[in-house]
């Protein structure tokens, strides 16, 4: 079938502490996001993809969770969900789930059983227990967020997290976590979700024997280019093979879209094969440098790949865990995946010029044909918030590594809905659970929309051009043009980004949409412009 509904759908990540808060604690909530899914509505997105918010410490912002079928009083309630649900299905919106299927919390009852039994008891065999070499771990491998991979108990052993050490890692041999997973799905989409976005998806299964591995040096912080122990496993199929099954069993096309992190979109295309998911994030085109030549190779590569699995490609600029693209993009130093940047960092650019850059990379990639995946405020040039206090940081990364590394938290600071308001509108009270930059009332969304050339109102002309030109569902034809540039047609419309320094001569057809002014007939440096295609 060449109709399912994700082919082609733009997908709007809402991170829910950061969304809309609809109790005033200052921490975002499912009630707060039921009430601002218009504005999802009328940005042009189709899915809603919703940040866990299922029970959990909160030690790694909902990514450690202690129950996998409930919700955490922090956000609301299953009748919030619910009522979600039916609002954004009321709108026409669909939603999709986070699943965090690599690990737990240490809350979770399963661990804390584990914690109380013995050795080699059926309890620990839900989790990776091994034994040590005296007093150093089974092997030297190193937590995604700093630090040993391994935390000894009182007895001795030690169990593995690749994540936080209160994160622990599911064995995925075991019969009982993939069952517990089956009900899990099955929970969920009786409850009404359309999909699941799946954390970590490469990293379910461990390499036999769990050898030791020693990433390349200034690898990003999910490993280097050569295989990797705990990454990308060939038996992780069998775990989604087994999911399509089950997803298999519900009307609607419900989905799967794969966090897989491997280096080329042709690892990334395994888990997209026709049995197993049906999307996965394209994190090599979402890494690649403001480059055209690099650019153009990404994109070549991913609709290659991803269409001899008969899948389409999907696009990303933005996530809960990268420093946002208005920033990135215009980066001076390289700034590893996971990494962020703070006050301390060197190279920050100026945001003007930064913003240039995204909204023309946004231009770009919502004219590709294939899946888009937008992340919550980037349809408003938010930046990254680079000067949080140290005292108000709360990444796990930036105290495993000692405030070596930022983390996260600059990308996951509350939005702003209104320039005046308390909070900018984020609560009522005016508390946010990370402080918003005193420079935010400009990017708030009241003070841009029905603005001309605001970034928001790019993003619904970009978004509604793509649904009337069937953009999504199109295909790619390269253009000759200018070094530093790309050009291509997607059905009736030309695309034009100017990836250099110096202005370029325009292609002709009437101006369709463009990510910054264009005047006569040269498109300026750091600009992407939609033509009306000549016939």
């Amino acid at each position: 079938m060449t109709n399912e509904w994700w082919r082609s759908a733009v997908i709007y990540q809402v991170y829910p502490r950061s969304f809309a808060d609809a109790s005033g604690d200052g921490v975002g909530d499912l009630a707060g996001i039921a009430s601002r899914l218009e504005h999802v509505r009328s940005l042009g997105a189709d899915v809603v993809w919703l940040s866990p918010f299922m029970t959990s410490p909160q030690k790694d912002a909902g990514y450690d969770v202690s129950d996998y079928r409930d919700v955490d009083p922090l956000f609301g309630t299953l009748g919030d969900f619910d009522a979600l649900v039916a609002r954004a299905h009321e709108l026409g919106l669909r939603v999709i789930v986070d699943l965090v299927p690599n690990h737990s919390s240490d809350q979770h009852p399963w661990f804390q059983e584990a914690l109380a039994a013995d050795p080699g008891s059926a309890a620990r065999d839900r989790y990776i227990f091994r034994e040590g070499h005296g007093d150093r771990p089974p092997n030297n491998w190193q937590s995604v967020f700093g630090g040993p991979a391994w935390t000894r108990v009182a007895d001795g052993q030690w169990y593995l997290h690749l994540f936080d050490a209160s994160q622990p890692d599911f064995d995925w041999s075991n019969d009982e976590v993939r069952q517990d997973f089956r009900d899990t799905l099955r929970f969920w989409l009786d409850r009404g979700a359309d999909g699941f976005r799946v954390d970590v998806a490469h990293g379910l299964v461990k390499a036999d024997g769990l050898p030791d591995y020693t990433p390349p040096e200034n690898a990003d912080s999910m490993g280097g280019a050569e295989p990797v122990p705990y990454w990308g496993q060939d038996g992780v199929h069998d775990v989604y093979r087994d999911w399509h099954a089950v997803l298999a069993e519900y009307e609607g096309d419900r989905v799967l879209c794969a966090e897989a992190w491997m280096p080329t979109v042709e690892e990334i295309a395994k888990w997209v094969r026709p049995d197993e998911m049906h999307q996965a994030f394209n994190f090599a085109y979402l890494t690649s440098d403001w480059n055209a030549a690099e650019l153009r190779g990404i994109i070549d590569d991913s609709l290659a790949a991803f269409g001899r699995v008969g899948a389409p490609s999907t696009w990303v600029l933005s996530n809960h865990d990268v420093i946002r693209h208005a920033t990135r993009l215009a980066l001076g130093d390289e700034s590893p995946q996971g990494h962020g940047i703070g006050p301390g960092s060197k190279g920050i650019p100026d945001t003007a010029f930064a913003l240039r850059r995204g909204r023309a990379a946004t231009a770009l990639m919502l004219a590709l044909p294939g899946s888009a995946y937008l992340y919550q405020g980037e349809e408003l040039g938010l930046p990254e918030a680079v000067d949080i206090p140290d005292d108000a940081r709360q990444d796990p990364t930036w105290f495993r590594t000692g405030g070596e590394r930022y983390g996260r938290d600059g990308c996951r600071v509350p939005l702003p809905w209104e320039a005046d308001a308390p909070a900018y509108g984020f609560s009522t009270t005016g508390r946010t659970w990370l402080p918003q930059p005193e420079s935010w009332g400009s990017y708030a969304r009241d003070a841009q929309a029905g603005v001309a050339g605001s970034t928001l109102e790019l993003y619904r002309t970009l978004l509604r051009l793509r649904r009337e030109r069937a953009l999504g569902t199109g295909s790619l034809e390269w253009l000759d043009s200018p070094a530093g540039t790309l050009a291509f047609r997607n059905g009736d419309v030309t695309v034009m980004a100017n990836l250099a320094d110096a202005p370029v001569p325009l292609p002709e057809g009437e101006i369709l949409a463009a990510s910054a002014e264009v005047t006569g007939r040269e498109l300026p440096a750091d600009t992407a412009v939609w033509l009306a295609a000549r016939a």
